[in-house]
């Protein structure tokens, strides 16, 4: 299965008055369902209870559960990147990849694999979505 790393700023939740990512729930369905999905966020340094704590003050409980029980932690320093696995077929969300990240990124040829979400652009959630189904046939 491949793999997703997920932000949560800007990408499950909106980065500024923090809410509900228009969308959010039926997003989590789909990639949970599709993807084997690791968290890559400030809110998770290898124990996934701190961004769960935080996505409940937003999200509906059942999508939280949901997350609960199908995105695994992940473990890194000072890049995101340090947690992904380059060799693997993946794909990773993230609204602000640092610039050091996406050449990473580009150094291995697969910098296509990150999707950069902007939630002030109408239906974003759904458009990554359609991208990744497209991606997974």
């Amino acid at each position: 299965m491949i793999k997703l790393y997920l932000d949560i700023d800007g990408v499950l939740l909106t980065a500024k008055h923090t809410q509900a990512a228009p969308g959010v729930d039926m997003f989590v369905d789909f990639v949970t369902s599709s993807f084997a999905c690791h968290w890559l966020t400030t809110h998770c340094k290898g124990d996934s209870a701190p961004a769960l704590r935080y996505l409940t003050r937003y999200l509906h409980p059942a999508t939280v559960e949901r997350l609960r029980h199908t995105v695994q932690p992940t473990n890194w320093d000072a890049l995101k990147t340090e947690a992904i696995d380059v060799k693997a077929a993946f794909y990773w969300l993230d609204d602000q990849p640092f610039q050091a990240e996406v050449a990473y990124l580009q150094t291995h040829g697969v910098a296509d694999r990150l999707l950069t979400v902007n939630l002030n652009r109408p239906d974003e959630l759904f458009a990554v979505q359609t991208r990744l189904q497209q991606a997974v046939g």
